[in-house]
């Protein structure tokens, strides 16, 4: 049994992906039209087709409007990207001796071994993702509108550069231990991406609210 047309409604994970990626000035000519077709097709041939249907059409669309947004903006993008790079090289090396340092002056060593133990470890590990996300933020705010294109660039050079540096010590050492370190690598990644959707759903929603008012 076919569901009404008119209470038919796109995927909103889908639709959510494609305002993410879209420009504020065509997000809603972008999904305008494909709900238009949505809605046609639903009243067609029911709504789960016109569903998947949307599903494909969101497949194929975040690609063009992610190269639509970096060609109208390659320079602030661009720089976007790499001033959260360098951030990333300036601030990475710091995480390691700060949480030392506070350890140490907090003599934690002397009063509970086993929360050293941990926060010389995990806590090390956590402070990084911390970081990555920190570095995410400040790399979404910069990029303004093309918030993904930036992250999503960042988070694939971190995770290149991770997957380079275990294949290089696994094939040079043999020791494999290092692929354990390999979810957290992936964490850190996948964090700058979320500060990414983070911002641009704070910016979104930022935007419509006074048009709601």
């Amino acid at each position: 049994m076919k569901s009404p047309s008119g209470f038919a409604q796109p995927p909103r994970i889908a639709v959510w992906l494609l305002n993410l990626f879209a420009l504020e000035e065509e997000g809603e000519s972008v999904l305008g039209d494909l709900l238009e077709e949505f809605s046609i097709l639903a009243s067609k041939s029911g709504v789960s087709f016109a569903r998947r249907w949307y599903w494909r059409q969101t497949v194929k669309t975040l690609p063009q409007l992610a190269g639509v947004g970096f060609r109208s903006a390659p320079l602030l993008t661009t720089t976007a990207i790499i001033g959260g790079f360098l951030l990333r090289k300036l601030v990475g090396p710091l995480v390691g001796p700060a949480m030392f340092a506070v350890l140490e002056w907090c003599k934690v060593y002397e009063r509970h071994f086993t929360t050293y133990i941990f926060f010389a470890s995990t806590g090390i590990d956590i402070a990084h993702l911390v970081t990555f996300l920190v570095i995410g933020f400040l790399a979404a705010l910069a990029a303004k509108g093309r918030e993904m294109i930036a992250t999503i660039t960042l988070g694939f050079i971190f995770a290149s550069m991770a997957i380079v540096a275990i294949v290089y010590v696994v094939s040079s050492t043999g020791d494999s231990a290092i692929l354990r370190r390999f979810p957290w690598y992936a964490s850190d990644s996948f964090a700058i991406v979320i500060a990414g959707a983070i911002v641009k759903t704070h910016r979104l929603g930022a935007s419509a609210g006074p048009s709601k008012a």
